[in-house]
């Protein structure tokens, strides 16, 4: 099974960037944990701060992986583009946030991915990364 995980802009900064709401590890250490854990699965990994490029890598993976795991970040927020990105695949899409985005500012309450998304996964740290690939188990 092939399962992406992508992030959007700033999550390039977890383990440095307001610990206390995003915990001190650093994505690639964890990737590097969920590989270990999940070896049977080909886990792939994009992170980029450019909008475009997250639509791109959608649009390049949603006929052909059996799972995406998107954190768009603020993006979620604010991106019809990434939105409809999601709406035009075929590859399931769960959406993920480490923190619980309702607990947050009000704007975080929107979410332009998802009405599209197989599900959401909000609030469980950087475990909701292993919660999603679990649900395409």
């Amino acid at each position: 099974m092939r399962i992406i995980i992508i992030n959007g802009p700033n999550l390039n900064l977890l383990g440095k960037r307001e610990p206390e709401v995003y915990g001190h590890t650093t994505f690639e250490e964890y990737f590097a944990s969920l590989q270990a854990e999940f070896p049977s699965l080909e886990l792939h990994y994009f992170q980029s701060n450019i909008e475009g490029e997250i639509i791109d890598k959608l649009h390049q993976t949603g006929f052909s992986f059996d799972g995406i795991i998107l954190n768009a970040a603020a993006y979620t927020h604010t991106s019809v583009g990434i939105g409809d990105a999601v709406k035009a695949i075929s590859t399931p899409t769960v959406e993920v946030h480490i923190s619980n985005t309702f607990s947050r500012e009000s704007f975080r309450h929107q979410s332009y991915i998802s009405p599209n998304a197989k599900g959401i996964i909000i609030g469980f740290g950087l475990e909701s990364y292993k919660l999603a690939i679990n649900s395409f188990l």
